[in-house]
């Protein structure tokens, strides 16, 4: 394992300019700051912990690494930056925002310095980067999100989400226990799928295993965020199975408002002629322009325990694993059995 001597010789410099350029406790040159910052880089550098904790006391500041995509909802985005900062102010913490469009280059600075005591970490991956990065550093850590394969094991680090596999079965046993026998789904962009995003893959493995349990059909479209897709997507949806009595919405407010635009248009009776249901919805359905009934998203509560837990792993206290989060259906009237 590299040491901070290591970083020193590859940068050509002192190993307390090394020491200083990590604190930030003084002003280093530029040009020389780009040297340690490439060393630390090339040699995949970590800080101790205790090196850290000699340093100094802890400096109340977490880093939240959400990482920004082109595909994504900014305004959704940043009610998960927005909770997870109140949550820390009550406890007299700072945010530092690695908003960055790549997962890790935000956390390997904060995790090369003493910089901040601890890091949250949203947008996880089924294969997530930042899990091995926090453990080399020690770092006390918490993900909104579950890493690893399985789904499950959090990859050994505390973790907090809606259980998105039951969240999916809920959603099919909702239409089909009033008798909807024909779903379409419409999802998130392929490339959250592309990227590994974990809450959509377990998402789909829940409402795919309770629709061959029960039988059920499922049409599953996933539209871009390219100006009239979701419509193009819906209409297609309705063409290729003209059977479809029930829509599962599990992709971002936009599309879904462009979607209930669509419904109006071609004159459809919500629940009447279709019924509509919004998955793990992060906003707030019951103000669209068709109220839809809904599994809600509990945003704030999985922001405050990611916060939380990452404040206690800063006192001493171990990491606590995962927590799953109960999925709760909420109606709103656009769920009915179907006329035929």
């Amino acid at each position: 394992m590299a040491t901070i001597s290591d970083v020193a010789k590859v940068a050509g410099v002192s190993i307390s300019t090394v020491s200083y350029a990590l604190s930030g406790k003084r002003t280093i040159a530029a040009s020389t700051r780009q040297r340690i910052e490439a060393a630390i880089r090339e040699l995949d550098y970590e800080p101790n912990a205790g090196a850290r904790m000699l340093a100094g006391t802890t400096t109340n500041i977490l880093a939240l690494s959400a990482p920004i995509h082109t595909d994504g909802h900014l305004p959704t985005h940043m009610r998960f930056v927005t909770a997870v900062v109140d949550t820390a102010r009550k406890h007299d913490y700072d945010v530092l925002l690695l908003a960055t469009d790549d997962d890790v280059s935000g956390i390997r600075r904060v995790a090369a310095s003493s910089l901040v005591d601890g890091v949250v970490a949203m947008g996880v991956k089924a294969h997530d980067e930042r899990v091995d990065i926090v453990r080399r550093a020690a770092l006390p850590a918490a993900f909104i999100g579950i890493p690893g394969e399985d789904g499950h094991s959090g990859d050994g680090v505390a973790c907090v989400d809606l259980d998105f596999e039951r969240a999916g079965r809920l959603a099919v046993s909702t239409l089909a226990e009033v008798g909807h026998r024909s779903i379409g789904v419409v999802g998130h962009p392929p490339t959250y799928l592309a990227r590994g995003t974990g809450f959509v893959q377990r998402f789909n493995v829940g409402l795919e295993a309770e629709a061959a349990a029960r039988g059920i059909r499922v049409a599953v479209v996933s539209p871009t965020l390219a100006r009239g897709d979701a419509e193009r997507s819906f209409d297609s949806l309705l063409e290729r199975s003209p059977d479809l009595t029930a829509v599962i919405f599990h992709c971002n407010e936009p599309v879904v408002e462009a979607v209930l635009r669509r419904v109006r248009e071609r004159g459809l009776d919500v629940p009447g002629d279709l019924s509509l249901f919004a998955a793990c919805a992060s906003y707030d359905t019951s103000h669209l322009v068709i109220p839809l009934s809904c599994i809600p998203l509990p945003l704030d509560q999985m922001c405050r325990i990611a916060v939380e837990s990452a404040l206690r792993q800063v006192r001493g206290a171990d990491a606590l694993g995962v927590e799953l989060i109960t999925p709760v259906a909420e109606h709103r009237g656009s769920v009915a059995r179907p006329r035929n």
